[in-house]
């Protein structure tokens, strides 16, 4: 059963609380009136109200008095103050005291109505965000590497993850960029019994060869010009732990038959070196790239790729799991409102129903830099649609096109429109058949060529 948002008014003033009062009835409200500051004083010391709006000048208690009481014994209440004393100073003060807004006698009351919409919304903005920072703690994972889902498929993912975590075989990790898939990969290594030893990473598309062999392997003294000392490589400073190795398909041939070598032998040999160094690493690996089309080009080894897909874990996108995209935006507004050492903002509902919608071609990664962005503009305590990124407000252009950028075929577009009123009827497809303006029959045969059942 919903209930009506709480409204006390106070006013000494018999016209102006009488007005109020039934505006703001016509509204759905219940409201309260005080024609008196101690009267008005009393109702807030035995009830809670969502909005108070208070006159500021009044014999024995007046309109600070009140704001004062509210601010101290309920914080989540918000004040409006009214008065025909009009000053600077006076507002000022209001506002450093916590008052949600300051009206000027004579009023009009669609401002006075506009007022105490914006506050409720303000109200009810505040309990949402809260409610998600109470379902993001339960989600969180007893501190070690957090991966905030409720997606039943990711979290049946994360089950696999953690009964393949303490038995040391390779894993490959396979999902879009900026889909988490180093996090992921922390994640096995946290709840592995190489928790207590390193986990190093390395991105194998950013080094050519040479740089790579240096990187992965190490060298001795002299090995090369300006070897001035033996330098151990990553997959050495890994041992006991876990080597993560992001983008391996970029990796040339040359260099996954020398990591083959690795993995089978548990040894390798640092560049200008003479003598094998025994290793005990965990391998996981990554890739953005369909890694079965780059063993049949040729790309890729078959015989690494066996080596290394033990277990394979595919993560998902992000335009797959939007119901992940709110708990996903608290996180990070909670995370980079610590890290700019900024008061922590609430999202408007606006700006969630637009994240909501969007496709998301950056995945996790650039819901983030948009929440980062949202945070370094707001000013008012709210995350609002202006603060967003062109390209996401514009949300006509860029659903339209594909993750690519490019524009998706007739056939496309048909299959995706045909989805989308399908779940928006609730799989009713006679519904589902009239706001497509064609029978059921055709609707049938559409469902079943596009394989939507």
């Amino acid at each position: 059963m919903y209930d009506p948002p709480k409204i006390l008014i106070v006013d000494d003033e018999e016209m102006a609380l009488t007005n109020l009062e039934h505006v703001l009835k016509k509204q759905g409200y219940h409201i309260t009136t005080a024609d008196t500051g101690p009267k008005g004083l009393n109702f807030i010391k035995t009830q809670t109200f969502d909005v108070v709006l208070t006159d500021l000048k009044m014999e024995k208690i007046d309109g600070m008095q009140i704001l004062d009481e509210c601010r101290q014994r309920h914080p989540c209440t918000e004040v409006v103050m009214i008065t025909g004393y009009a000053t600077v100073d006076s507002a000022i003060e209001a506002m450093k005291k916590g008052a949600y807004h300051y009206v000027s006698k004579p009023y009009r009351i669609d401002a006075v109505r506009k007022v105490v919409a914006e506050a409720l919304e303000k109200i009810r903005l505040r309990e949402e965000n809260l409610q998600l920072k109470q379902e993001l703690k339960k989600l969180q994972d007893d501190g070690r590497v957090k991966l905030i889902t409720k997606d039943a498929a990711i979290l049946r993912l994360l089950q696999v993850a953690r009964q393949i975590a303490p038995t040391d075989c390779n894993v490959l990790i396979t999902g879009e960029s900026g889909t988490g898939k180093e996090l992921l990969a922390r994640f096995v290594h946290e709840h592995s019994h190489r928790s207590e030893g390193p986990m190093m990473a390395v991105n194998c598309g950013t080094f050519n060869e040479e740089l790579l062999t240096n990187e992965l392997f190490g060298h001795e003294k002299g090995a090369y010009t300006g070897a001035h000392v033996s330098k151990p490589g990553i997959i050495e400073l890994a041992s006991g732990g876990t080597l993560f190795l992001d983008e391996i398909t970029e990796m040339s041939i040359n260099m996954q038959a020398k990591l083959l070598r690795v993995i089978q032998e548990r040894q390798l040999m640092r560049v200008g070196g003479t003598a094998n160094v025994h290793i005990d690493v965990r391998f996981i690996a990554a890739t953005n790239r369909n890694v079965h089309e780059a063993v049949e080009s040729g790309e890729f080894r078959k015989d690494l790729y066996y080596r290394l897909n033990v277990v394979s874990l595919n993560l998902s996108p992000l335009a797959e799991r939007k119901g992940d995209i709110p708990l996903l935006a608290q996180f990070f507004v909670e995370k980079h409102s610590r890290l700019m050492k900024r008061e922590m903002p609430v999202l408007s509902k606006e700006v969630l129903d637009i994240l909501k919608d969007y496709d998301f071609p950056g995945n996790v990664r650039e819901l983030e830099n948009i929440i980062e962005r949202g945070i370094a503009l707001a000013t008012d305590g709210v995350i609002e649609e202006k603060h967003l990124p062109d390209d996401i407000i514009n949300l006509k252009i860029t659903t339209y096109r594909r993750k690519d950028g490019t524009l998706p075929t007739l056939e496309e577009q048909e299959i995706r429109y045909i989805k989308q009123v399908l779940e928006e009827t609730g799989g009713n497809k006679t519904l589902a058949a009239e706001t497509l303006g064609i029978d059921r029959v055709s609707l049938w045969r559409k469902i079943k060529r596009y394989g939507l059942e």
